[in-house]
C-alpha cells in the first residue's frame, strides 16, 4: 500500500527498520531541546502530514525502550489518526519517571502503525448469548 505524505521535517520518512517490524519510527521535529520534568505532558510535532485510505487508521504507539529505560510513554495510551485527518501528526508524551528527561531534535519518540478496521453498527438487544466466561473479568482466572 502506498500512503501519500508531506514531510516538513528535516528527518527521514517513517520506514520499517526490520523485515518483521509493524511500526515505523517518528522523529521529534523541534527547534530546540525540551526538558520533561516528572509527570510533564508535551505535544511533540513530527512535521508529517499523511493521507490514510478510508477503512484504515494510523496508530501512534510508545517506543518500548523509551518507556522501559526512561519512563517516557504516550499520555493517551495509543494515539489514533483517523483517515479523514490531514493535520500534522503530533505525539503526546508523558514522563512517568521520577527524573527529568530531555527530548532532543530528531529523537525517535514513537512508532506509527497502520491498520485496517471494520465499521460496525450496534443492534440494541435485551440479552446477549451465553459463554463459558460470561461476565467474568478483572482477575476471574485467579491472576
Amino acid at each position: 500500500m502506498r500512503i501519500k505524505v508531506i514531510n516538513k521535517s528535516n528527518y527521514p520518512l517513517p520506514k520499517y527498520n526490520t523485515k518483521g517490524s509493524s511500526g515505523m519510527d517518528l522523529y521529534a521535529n523541534i527547534d530546540k531541546s525540551v526538558v520533561m520534568k516528572p509527570l510533564d505532558r508535551i505535544l511533540v510535532p513530527t512535521g508529517l502530514y499523511i493521507s490514510i485510505p478510508n477503512g484504515y487508521e494510523a496508530q501512534i504507539r510508545a517506543r518500548s525502550g523509551l518507556s522501559l529505560k526512561h519512563g517516557i510513554t504516550l499520555a493517551n495510551g495509543i494515539g489514533t489518526i483517523d483517515s479523514d485527518y490531514r493535520g500534522e501528526i503530533g505525539v503526546i508524551l508523558i514522563n512517568l519517571s521520577n527524573e527529568e528527561y530531555t527530548i532532543n531534535k530528531g529523537d525517535k519518540i514513537a512508532q506509527l502503525v497502520l491498520t485496517k478496521y471494520e465499521k460496525v453498527e450496534f443492534e440494541e438487544v435485551n440479552s446477549l448469548d451465553n459463554t463459558e466466561r460470561n461476565d467474568g473479568g478483572f482477575g476471574h482466572t485467579g491472576y
